[in-house]
């Protein structure tokens, strides 16, 4: 529970420098003032962040949006006006308060208003922006609890703020509006589908940009354990080979799904939704359990079913030596 004496606590930290961890409705961020470049600068120290990918800017609401952005096109504005607060990122020109620390030199700024009760609080009462991505060592799996950012990162933390299990589980849709017609750099929290209904057309999802953005690497999201992707229907035999292997495996797929005996499940809903708010969760689990290899299933790609699918995908992807 956020008392006005805790609430009065982290806006201190935050106005003297702290970072600070706190809930969104997707993932526990890792928060310092925006306009802070030492502080900002010390978000990528914890994370172990390279110091070029781009921080996202949390704000309290819609209307600073001129304060960072120098240019909001209409499609911005109603995306804004629809999605906000929400689960949902603009990449817009920066104006001067958006510094290089945070966009990573850039001339665009990532911004988002969140829903969780506990961020917009702190938000408002710090009267300015946050830049917050989520507070874990960078590329391993986002923390959906606050225990997880203290079993990641401890005391480098000035306060954790305790909201509960997010509720999306999963990070922010990226759409950029900052040149051109909207487009995904990475799905998150709000389905395609959502945009496309508000703006009226389609919305693609842009594998390759030259604008820089969180969660864009090809290593990410990464549990220790290996991850081997599969479509539903080959996920027992899949198992069943690798086990045979000499390896621990695990399963992370639907209760429903039939496997060999003895094979460790680490359950998910049948829904995307439910998929997207359990899946980091498990893939903690999973690594808690010793495993060597994870075989994951596949959700369809469509609703929040492209985000499970695109964090998957970052986290079965080879991984850097220092990984």
């Amino acid at each position: 529970m956020l008392t006005p004496e805790l609430l009065e606590r982290a806006v201190e930290i935050l106005r003297r420098g702290g970072v600070i961890a706190l809930p969104t409705e997707t993932v526990y961020g890792l928060a310092a003032n925006a306009e802070d470049e030492l502080a900002v600068r010390r978000v990528f120290a914890i994370k172990g962040r390279p110091a070029t990918h781009p921080l996202i800017v949390h704000l309290a609401g819609a209307e600073a949006l001129p304060e960072w952005a120098r240019h909001i096109p209409e499609e911005a504005r109603r995306l804004a006006a629809a999605f906000w607060p929400g689960p949902l990122t603009l990449v817009l020109p920066r104006t001067p308060r958006a510094t290089d620390a945070v966009t990573g030199g850039q001339d665009t700024v990532a911004l988002r208003v969140p829903s969780h009760p506990v961020a917009l609080a702190v938000l408002r009462a710090l009267g300015g922006g946050l830049a917050a991505p989520s507070a874990n060592r960078f590329g391993r799996v986002s923390p959906t609890t606050a225990e997880h950012v203290r079993q990641d990162l401890g005391a480098e933390v000035d306060l954790i703020l305790d909201g509960g299990p997010c509720t999306v589980g999963v990070e922010s849709t990226i759409v950029d509006l900052s040149a051109g017609p909207p487009a995904i750099l990475r799905p998150g929290g709000l389905a395609a589908e959502e945009l496309e209904r508000v703006l009226g057309h389609p919305v693609p999802i842009r594998t390759a940009s030259n604008v820089r953005v969180s969660g864009s690497l090809a290593s990410h999201y990464a549990p220790r354990a290996g991850v081997v992707l599969v479509e539903r229907a080959e996920a027992a035999s899949r198992a069943e080979a690798l086990r045979a292997q000499g390896l621990q495996v695990g399963v992370l797929g639907p209760a429903s799904l039939a496997l060999p005996s003895g094979l460790p499940r680490f359950d998910i809903p049948e829904d995307a939704a439910g998929v997207a708010r359990f899946l980091y969760l498990r893939l903690r689990e999973a690594d808690q359990a010793g495993l060597d290899v994870l075989v994951a299933c596949l959700p369809p790609a469509e609703g929040l079913g492209l985000a499970v699918r695109d964090r998957l995908s970052r986290a079965a992807a080879p991984r850097p030596p220092e990984a």
